[in-house]
């Protein structure tokens, strides 16, 4: 069983604890583990963008622009499919 399963089976066997179940209905506890996952959130955000902008003072590509590659190498192979989809009309119609 690996680390990700596990803890997910031992956070079900805890939400079923009525103790857990009666700490969860406190409005303070459920304040704090909403700000703890904003929290995440920015922390994530703040260390995605420190590592973009050291990628981009070592001249790296960074994820966000592989991803916009990818886009537009996806685009243009459609519009490629599509012109020689016409071209076979075009051939086939003649």
């Amino acid at each position: 069983m690996d680390l990700k399963n596990l803890l997910l089976s031992r956070g079900m066997k805890l939400m079923q604890d009525p103790r857990v179940a009666k700490l969860m209905q406190d409005p303070r506890v459920l304040k704090t583990l909403m700000q703890a996952v904003a929290l995440r959130g920015k922390v994530q955000e703040t260390f995605e963008e420190r590592v973009a902008r050291v990628a981009k003072s070592l001249n790296l590509v960074t994820r966000k622009e592989v991803r916009e590659l990818e886009r537009t190498l996806r685009k243009m192979e459609r519009e490629l499919d599509a012109a020689r989809a016409e071209i076979e009309d075009e051939k086939a119609s003649k």
